[in-house]
């Protein structure tokens, strides 16, 4: 202890940083925002074109391998980056230890039933067609 008083407050701040988390986190988030931008933008051009389009048009749509795999990306995506999002922003507010560990355990097993659900509703409908 007589040791941490003699280090300058700089020696003592050195070792306290996010042991490389952080780094890690934030590239994450802006690879799957880069991620979701060419798939965002190919998903709002195919809803368009299905306008319109009765639920046999969308099924045949979704049947299609390149849609499905491409749905499902856009969805991983989605819950993936939304969850990073999420958890930098219950981090930085929830000040309570306890709840923000709750907060962090019901958001990410809520991203993983949301994105399995989701997911298993594009293959449904994919193997439908």
């Amino acid at each position: 202890m007589a040791e941490a008083r003699m280090r300058s407050p700089l020696g003592r701040a050195i070792g306290l940083g996010s042991a490389k988390e952080g780094v890690d986190h934030w590239w994450l988030q802006r690879l799957t925002a880069i991620a979701l931008v060419p798939l965002t933008l190919w998903f709002v051009a195919a809803v368009i074109g299905l306008a319109g389009a009765d639920l046999e048009a969308f099924i045949d749509w979704v049947s299609e391998p390149v849609s499905a795999v491409l749905l499902i990306l856009l969805l991983i995506a989605t819950f993936y980056h939304s969850a990073l999002g999420l958890q930098v922003v219950i981090e930085d507010y929830v000040e309570n230890e306890a709840a923000r560990l709750t907060l962090l355990i019901v958001m990410k097993l809520a991203s993983v039933v949301l994105a399995a659900l989701a997911i298993f509703a594009v293959l449904k409908l994919a193997l439908a067609g």
